[in-house]
């Protein structure tokens, strides 16, 4: 994982939700309603700084620690063409020396930012998956190789992406046997909501450290149904039992530092009551960057 240092981070939107073959579509309209929710948190700057209520700190926040980038030029009949123009936002931040921060648009978006931050960095990748589901799926005759139910299987198979310091956090309920077959054989790590649940925020936190210690790069991909519905409706797809809006901005404060790129998919506004989950997501990334803008030593 990175050094200690100072950081800084561009934010892309990708309005984009034509992969979500699945579920419900309208995360689409995500990136701009995130955006109206990030500015009640910006305006509480002061001469570059905001204080944290939770931790009782301050945090620099100047001009240029989050760069807007608007959005990727998305071609809403080209899943192909849709998932390059990520990559190539992504790519283009790493190597200007910035962490991405992506707001989606659908899950399919995950192999996008993934394979813009694996061209981008030497070195092996780990990837921090917090989802509902497993989006291992291979391939169907009705989703195809690249859509909402596939991303994490296709990153995976980035040449420098490594299983060994990869985990799913937040998974429930019923999902492809094949999926499940593919976790056996290739050994990813799994942190189930039940388990989350039993361990608490700190005890979860210490363990996907551990799966995490090695890699050269940590990718944090945040699908929002990883939080209960309760929490958060205005997601893709709702699943009982999940995290509740506490456990992942916790998660986001004590993970951040050792994560080097993010993404937030799957918020659907289209489903979402008061803006709540628009909101959520606001917090999450504000939070990203708050937090994750001192490098983990």
């Amino acid at each position: 994982m990175t050094a200690a240092g100072t950081r800084s981070f561009d934010l892309w939107g990708v309005p984009y939700d034509g992969a979500a073959t699945l579920g419900w579509p309208g995360s689409k309209y995500a990136p701009e309603r995130v955006r109206q929710a990030l500015g009640w948190m910006a305006m509480r700057v002061q001469e570059g700084r905001i204080y944290s209520s939770d931790t009782r700190s301050l945090h620099a926040f100047d001009e240029g620690l989050l760069r807007d980038r608007g959005d990727a030029e998305v071609v809403a009949h080209d899943l192909m063409a849709t998932l390059d123009a990520c990559a190539a936002a992504v790519a283009d931040s790493v190597r200007q020396g910035r962490l991405p921060l992506v707001i989606g648009g659908d899950d399919s978006l995950l192999y996008g930012c993934l394979k813009g931050f694996h061209d981008a960095h030497e070195g092996t990748i780990g990837i921090l998956h917090f989802d509902a589901h497993l989006d291992l799926l291979d391939e169907s005759r009705t989703q195809g190789r690249y859509s909402q139910s596939s991303g994490m299987r296709r990153a995976l198979e980035l040449p420098r992406v490594s299983v060994r310091h990869s985990i799913q956090v937040g998974v429930r309920n019923f999902n492809f046997p094949s999926s499940g077959h593919f976790i056996e054989e290739s050994g990813l790590a799994q942190l189930p909501a039940s388990d989350f649940a039993r361990l608490g925020v700190e005890g979860a936190v210490h363990v996907i450290l551990a799966r995490l210690d090695g890699a050269d790069h940590v990718f944090w991909a945040f699908d929002i149904d990883v939080v209960d519905p309760a929490f958060a409706p205005g997601a893709g797809a709702h699943e009982p039992g999940g995290l509740t809006s506490r456990d992942v901005l916790e998660c986001v404060r004590l993970l951040a530092p050792h994560c080097e790129g993010f993404n937030i998919v799957e918020v659907n506004p289209l489903m979402d009551h008061h803006d709540m989950t628009s909101v959520l997501a606001a917090n999450l990334a504000y939070q990203m960057v708050a937090f994750g803008q001192k490098a983990a030593p």
